[in-house]
């Protein structure tokens, strides 16, 4: 299948490096107290709008790509 690395693998949102997955994890749950969402108790988001979801994501890669321009400046 095209873009898959892995055909047994069906899941194309996995970590580069699963060590980041505490730190991402606590970046989701700032990014939507930030914008008054609330990620239920047991972590499952599948019953949540897709606009909150985006919302989260897109905080989240904004965030991101601050820290990255900040290292890169050497901040």
């Amino acid at each position: 299948m095209a873009g898959q690395n892995n055909a047994s693998n069906n899941n194309s949102n996995q970590l580069l490096v699963p060590q980041a997955t505490a730190g991402l994890n606590q970046l989701k749950y700032e990014a939507a107290q930030e914008l008054g969402i609330a990620i239920p108790q047991d972590g499952y988001q599948g019953n949540m709008t897709t606009k909150d979801n985006g919302s989260i994501g897109g905080n989240i890669t904004r965030r991101l790509v601050q820290i990255a321009e900040q290292q890169l400046a050497g901040k």
